[in-house]
């Protein structure tokens, strides 16, 4: 009987560990983030105009949900990537101001973080203006319910 309660102690401790390391898989800190003119307001929020790579599963989808969240590329170091990543949403936190927002990952990058819509969320989170300056900014992100 007390081995099988160690077993059971054991069992739990390996899942609590797996699902601590599956939640620190989905966020990341000190990532760069750059912007990019998807420009979503005037292009109809057509992910199919602005060939955005989650087009294929996304450009479906309700305009509600299209215009619910700001856009952004991800290729992150942390999360899902590809297809799996696509209408999943994190929230990205200027470092520099504490500023952050919710943003729609509608696209893939190879830049290692983040390409935001300039206009809906890197501008939004660029409360001092430095980013812009720099050409990027450095955030940190969580994936989040949308």
């Amino acid at each position: 009987m007390a081995a099988t309660t160690g077993r059971r102690a054991l069992a739990v401790a390996a899942l609590l560990c797996a699902m601590a390391a599956m939640a620190a898989a989905q966020q990341a800190s000190n990532v760069r983030a750059t912007y990019h003119y998807y420009n979503p307001a005037q292009n109809g929020w057509d992910l199919n105009r602005v060939s955005a790579y989650c087009a294929t599963w996304d450009a479906d989808k309700p305009l509600s949900w299209r215009q619910k969240y700001g856009w952004t590329a991800f290729c992150g170091p942390a999360g899902q990537k590809g297809q799996a990543a696509c209408g999943k949403c994190i929230k990205v936190t200027n470092r520099a101001t504490g500023a952050s927002i919710v943003a729609r990952i509608v696209d893939q990058c190879s830049n290692g973080g983040l390409d935001l819509d300039y206009e809906t969320v890197f501008k939004k989170i660029d409360t001092n203006g430095q980013g812009y300056q720099m050409g990027h900014l450095n955030v940190d992100y969580q994936f989040v319910a949308c």
